[in-house]
C-alpha cells in the first residue's frame, strides 16, 4: 500500500508541467500515440537562417511502457563567418572544389582547386555560400523492470552532406523514498564521419594551397549521465545532473580559418586552415528547480556550469514564468543568460614571423563571448488531449570587438562582431 499517495501525484503532476512546458504536454492512454509537431525558424542577422520541421509520437504500450519516435530536418542556408580578420583592402577565398579522391600514385594529399568568393574592405568575412540540410531520426524504448526500475533503450541516426551521425543510449531509472526521490544513470555512444567538401584540408596549410587529404575522419563521443530528481514537497520538486563527455578524433572545423597579419600593419598576409585538439573532456553540472504556485502557475529555474580540459568554462542561467489564463491559455516570458570563457588555443590572429602554436582557431563560438535570449511563448491546451504553442524570442551574442592585442588597421575593425537573431516556433500536439 502506497503510504504517501499525494506526493506520488504531484510528481506526475510536475513531470507533466515539465512536458508542457516543452510543448508535449498530452497524456496518451494505451493504445494511443501522443503525436508532436513543430517547425521552428531561426535567423541571424545578415547571416545564417535554419527552418527546422520536427515531429515526435510517442506510443503508450500499457503497464508503463513506451515507444517514442523522432524525425527532425534541418535546412540551413545563408553566410557563415569563416574566422579570418577584416582588412581595409578586398579579400578573396578559395573554396574546395567538391571533387575529393588522390592523384594516381595513392599520395595521401591533392589540390582542392574550386571556386571563391570576395569580402569587401572593413567587412567581417562571410562565407555566404553556406547551405546544408541534416535529416535525424532517433528511436526509444522504455520498459519497467519492477515496481521501482524503468530501462530505457534508444538509437539515433543523423546525416547531412558532409556529416554521419549513428548514436545508441541506454537509461535506468530507480525510485525510492515512497517514490518522492528518482535516480537516473543513461550512457550514450556516438559514433560520427566527417567528410568535408574537397576532402579534409591539411591542417595549418595555406588557404591558396588547397592541400586536402583523401578520405573522412572520423569521432567517438561518450556521455555518461548521473541525476536525481527529488519531490520537496506538494507543488515543488528540484533536479540535479552530473554529465561528463569523453570525444576522441576528428574535432578541427575544415571550413575555418586562422589569419596570418603583418607584424607592423595588421593587415592579412594569408590564411591557414585552423587546427583544434583530438579529443575533448567536458564535465558539467546542472539543477533545475520547478514549482506549481497555489493559482497553477508555474515557475521554472535552471542553472548549468560547464569546463572542459580546451579552457573553456560556461555558465547558463533559465529562468520562466508560466502564466495560467483563462480558457486553457497561457503566456510563458523566459530569460536565459549565458557566459564562457575562451579555449587555450583560441587566437583572433596570428602575427607573421612569430613561431605559430600547433593548435589555434579564430572560430568565434570558441571565444570569450556573453549571449542573452528575451522572448514569451503563447498557448492554449485542451480537454480533448491536444494543444498548441507559438514562441518568439530574440538572441544577441557579444564578444570583445576591440581586444588589447589588436594593432595597426586591426584596431579599427570589429574583431568579435554582434551575432544577433531571431527565434520563431510553433508547435501542436494531440492524441492520435
Amino acid at each position: 500500500m502506497d503510504k504517501n499517495p499525494g506526493k506520488k501525484k504531484i510528481a506526475g503532476l510536475l513531470s507533466a508541467a515539465s512536458c508542457s512546458l516543452l510543448g508535449t504536454g498530452n497524456h496518451a492512454t494505451a493504445g494511443d500515440w501522443d503525436i508532436d509537431s513543430a517547425i521552428l525558424y531561426y535567423s541571424e542577422t545578415d547571416r545564417v537562417t535554419a527552418v527546422e520541421p520536427v515531429i515526435s509520437g510517442t506510443k503508450d504500450l500499457g503497464d508503463d511502457e513506451s515507444l517514442s519516435m523522432k524525425l527532425v530536418l534541418d535546412s540551413l542556408s545563408g553566410a557563415s563567418a569563416n574566422g579570418a580578420v577584416p582588412s581595409t583592402m578586398v579579400q578573396t577565398f578559395t573554396t574546395p572544389s567538391g571533387g575529393g579522391g588522390g592523384d594516381d600514385d595513392d599520395d595521401d594529399e591533392h589540390d582542392g582547386g574550386g571556386g571563391s568568393y570576395t569580402v569587401a574592405p572593413n567587412e567581417t568575412p562571410l562565407d555566404d555560400s553556406f547551405e546544408d540540410t541534416r535529416i535525424s531520426y532517433s528511436l526509444n524504448w522504455e520498459k519497467p523492470l519492477d515496481r521501482n526500475n524503468r530501462r530505457n533503450l534508444g538509437f539515433a541516426i543523423s546525416g547531412e552532406t558532409d556529416f554521419f551521425s549513428l548514436s545508441g543510449n541506454a537509461s535506468w531509472q530507480h525510485d525510492l523514498n515512497q517514490k518522492n526521490t528518482t535516480l537516473t544513470m543513461g550512457l550514450n555512444i556516438e559514433l560520427d564521419d566527417i567528410d568535408p567538401e574537397g576532402g579534409v584540408p591539411v591542417a595549418l596549410s595555406d588557404m591558396l594551397d588547397q592541400r586536402r587529404l583523401s578520405g573522412t575522419e572520423s569521432r567517438n563521443i561518450v556521455d555518461l549521465l548521473f541525476g536525481v530528481t527529488q519531490v520537496i514537497n506538494r507543488s515543488s520538486l528540484f533536479q540535479v545532473n552530473l554529465s561528463l563527455s569523453e570525444a576522441d578524433g576528428y574535432m578541427t572545423d575544415p571550413y575555418k580559418f586562422v589569419s596570418v597579419v603583418d607584424a607592423t600593419t595588421g593587415e592579412p598576409v594569408r590564411q591557414l586552415f585552423e587546427n583544434r585538439p583530438d579529443s575533448r573532456s567536458r564535465q558539467s553540472l546542472f539543477g533545475k528547480y520547478r514549482k506549481i504556485l497555489p493559482n497553477r502557475d508555474i515557475i521554472t529555474a535552471s542553472y548549468r556550469y560547464m569546463t572542459d580540459d580546451w579552457g573553456v568554462e560556461s555558465n547558463t542561467w533559465d529562468l520562466s514564468y508560466r502564466l495560467t489564463l483563462d480558457g486553457g491559455f497561457y503566456l510563458q516570458p523566459h530569460l536565459r543568460f549565458y557566459e564562457q570563457t575562451e579555449a587555450d588555443f583560441y587566437r583572433y590572429f596570428l602575427i607573421d614571423g612569430e613561431v605559430q602554436p600547433a593548435e589555434v582557431s579564430a572560430d568565434y563560438r570558441l571565444g570569450e563571448m556573453e549571449a542573452t535570449t528575451v522572448g514569451l511563448k503563447f498557448g492554449r491546451e485542451y480537454s480533448d488531449q491536444h494543444s498548441w504553442s507559438f514562441r518568439l524570442e530574440q538572441y544577441l551574442q557579444t564578444g570583445e570587438s576591440s581586444p588589447a592585442e589588436a594593432f595597426g588597421q586591426l584596431e579599427q575593425q570589429d574583431l568579435y562582431p554582434d551575432v544577433e537573431a531571431i527565434i520563431v516556433q510553433f508547435n501542436y500536439s494531440f492524441v492520435w
